[in-house]
Parts: C-alpha cells; sequence; structure tokens
C-alpha cells in the first residue's frame, strides 16, 4: 500500500477517534486539525530529509496528505453545528 495512502487512512482514523473521544465537536475538530497539522509536516520533513524528495514534489504530497482529512473535519464539523 502506498505511503500516502497509509496517511490518508490515518488521517481519517485519527478525526474519527478525535470526535469520538471529545464531546465537545467544534473543539475536536480544532484538536485534529492542530495534531493532524503536527504530524503531516512530520511526514513532509521525513519525505524531504530522509527519503530524499524535493520540497515541490514533498509540498503537493503535504497539500494532498494534509487537505484530505482537514477538509472532511471542517465539514464534519459544519454539518454537525447545522444540527
Amino acid at each position: 500500500m502506498p505511503h500516502t495512502t497509509v496517511m490518508l487512512i490515518t488521517g481519517l482514523a485519527l478525526l474519527i477517534a478525535m470526535r469520538i473521544l471529545i464531546g465537545d465537536k467544534a473543539r475536536a475538530t480544532w484538536a485534529f486539525l492542530v495534531l493532524w497539522l503536527i504530524i503531516s509536516i512530520g511526514n513532509l520533513l521525513v519525505g524531504v530529509l530522509s527519503a530524499g524528495y524535493g520540497w515541490g514534489e514533498e509540498l503537493l504530497m503535504w497539500l494532498l496528505v494534509f487537505g484530505t482529512p482537514a477538509v472532511l473535519a471542517l465539514v464534519a464539523a459544519r454539518i454537525s453545528s447545522r444540527g
């Protein structure tokens, strides 16, 4: 399984876990976003510094890896705040 897929699944699993474990959905969303930002930047740095990828190609993958779960978290927060 490609590393990007693993990271996306990890992000979604973390989002689900945070929303289940933290009762306040807004707080869960912001906690997830901060934690996921730190994890995804760490992943970016490992890709550049250890795996030998360039900053440009790794930055594009970071946008996908961070952005997809982040957008889903914000959409879920928006939907849950309506109810």
